[in-house]
C-alpha cells in the first residue's frame, strides 16, 4: 500500500467520529492524559521518531517566537512525520514567573493536528501534558544511547521535568544504583521523592546539598530549568571530571559555557533549531562545533560512546517531530475510546 493509499485509509477512519472539513474533535488536559501513552509506550514513540528524524525522514522548520517580556518565549512548532502520519503545530508558551506570581504552571501549549490529504484540522488538544512526557524520554533514550551502564544519574530542576526525568531514566539505565536531585527549592525535592518513591526500588535517591555534589558524583546528568539568554553557569567545569555524560534540556542557561565548548562530542537534537537559537544570542560565547545530531546516534548512523573517558554534551531542547508523534498516538487512542468534545468549524 502507497502513502496515497493509506492516508485515504486513514481519512475514511477518521470520518467514522468527525467531518472532516466541518467538524473538529476538543481534547482537555485530562482526556489527553486517559487517552495518552504510559511511559513505556512514549519511549517507544520517541525512539520511533527520533530514528525518522535521524534518517531524515520528516519535515521540521527550526522553531520560531516572540518574545514580550525578555524571559518569556512563544513557540510556533510544526512538523510533519510521514512514517508516523502526524502532521501539525505546537503553540507554546513558557513563563518561568508563572509559579511564583500567579500560582499557575511555567509551560502552556496548545496542539493541532491536521488531516494531511485535505490539510483540514482535526483536533486541538492541550500540548503542555505530552511535552511533560516526550521531553524526559528523549534525555532517557539519549542516555541509554551515550552511558547504558551509567550508575548515578543527577537532575537539576525538580519539577514537572525533573519529576518526569527521574520516571523515564529508571526504564533505560538499567543499572542505575543512585538518583542524586538538586532544586533551589527544598520542597521541590520532597515533592519529586514523594512522588516517584514506589515507582523506584532499589534505587537510592538522594537530595544533593549542592549543584557541586551532582557533578562530582554522576555518571550522566540533566538540567530542566529555565532557558535565559545568559549563561547562568551554575554547573562549573571544575566540578565536572572524564566520562560523564550531560543531557541539557535548557540550552546553553545552566552550564558553565566552556563544559559544552570543551566537550569531546557536542550532540543536539537539531541543528537548524541550535543554529536560530545562536542566531538569537542564546549562546554569547559561540555555539559549539556539532558532532552529530541525537536521532543519528538513536538510528546508528554515528558512533556515540567511543571511548570510556570522553565527556558528552546532548543537548535536546525539543523537536515538534516528537509532540506530533505523541498528539498522533492521542488523537488515535482518544477516537477509539470516544474521549473529546465534536465542534463545528
Amino acid at each position: 500500500m502507497n502513502m496515497d493509499e493509506m492516508l485515504r485509509k486513514e481519512k475514511d477512519r477518521v470520518e467514522r467520529k468527525i467531518k472532516i472539513g466541518s467538524e473538529i474533535l476538543y481534547l482537555t488536559k485530562d482526556q489527553c492524559i486517559e487517552a495518552g501513552p504510559d511511559t513505556d509506550e512514549t519511549l517507544e514513540i520517541i525512539e520511533k521518531t527520533l530514528t525518522a528524524h535521524g534518517n531524515k525522514e520528516y519535515e521540521m522548520p527550526a522553531k520560531i517566537g516572540i518574545h514580550p517580556y525578555d524571559d518569556v518565549f512563544y513557540h510556533a512548532m510544526p512538523a510533519y512525520v510521514p512514517g508516523q502520519m502526524a502532521c501539525g503545530e505546537k503553540w507554546i508558551e513558557c513563563y518561568p514567573r508563572n509559579p511564583k506570581e500567579y500560582g499557575l504552571p511555567q509551560t502552556s501549549g496548545l496542539m493541532i493536528l491536521n488531516e494531511i490529504l485535505t490539510g483540514f484540522p482535526l483536533v486541538i488538544m492541550d500540548g503542555a501534558w505530552l511535552t511533560a512526557m516526550r521531553t524526559p524520554a528523549v534525555t532517557s533514550i539519549a542516555a541509554a544511547a551515550l552511558h547504558p551502564d551509567a550508575e548515578t544519574f543527577g537532575m537539576f530542576g525538580c519539577g514537572v521535568q525533573g519529576i518526569g526525568h527521574v520516571r523515564f531514566i529508571v526504564k533505560k539505565l538499567k543499572n542505575l544504583k543512585k538518583i542524586y536531585v538538586y532544586d533551589v527549592r527544598q520542597e521541590s525535592m520532597d515533592r519529586l521523592v514523594e512522588e516517584v518513591k514506589d515507582e523506584i526500588s532499589g534505587i537510592e535517591i538522594i537530595k544533593a546539598a549542592s549543584p557541586e555534589e551532582v557533578a562530582a558524583n554522576c555518571d550522566v546528568m540533566s538540567s530542566a530549568t529555565i532557558i535565559t539568554r545568559e549563561n547562568m553557569a551554575v554547573v562549573k567545569e571544575e566540578w565536572l571530571h572524564a566520562g560523564q555524560t550531560i543531557l541539557p534540556c535548557d540550552l546553553n542557561t545552566f552550564w558553565e559555557a566552556s563544559i559544552q565548548k570543551n566537550a569531546d562530542k557536542y550532540i543536539v537534537d537539531s541543528k537548524d533549531e541550535h543554529v536560530l537559537f545562536d542566531s538569537m544570542g542564546y549562546f554569547p560565547d559561540g555555539l559549539p562545533d556539532i558532532y552529530a545530531e541525537t536521532g543519528e546516534i538513536i538510528a546508528g548512523l554515528k558512533p556515540g560512546r567511543e571511548r570510556k573517558e570522553e565527556r558528552i554534551v546532548c543537548s535536546n531542547i525539543g523537536m515538534s517531530v516528537c509532540d506530533v508523534a505523541m498528539a498522533k498516538f492521542i488523537f488515535d487512542s482518544a477516537l477509539e475510546r470516544n474521549l473529546g468534545t465534536v465542534m463545528k468549524l
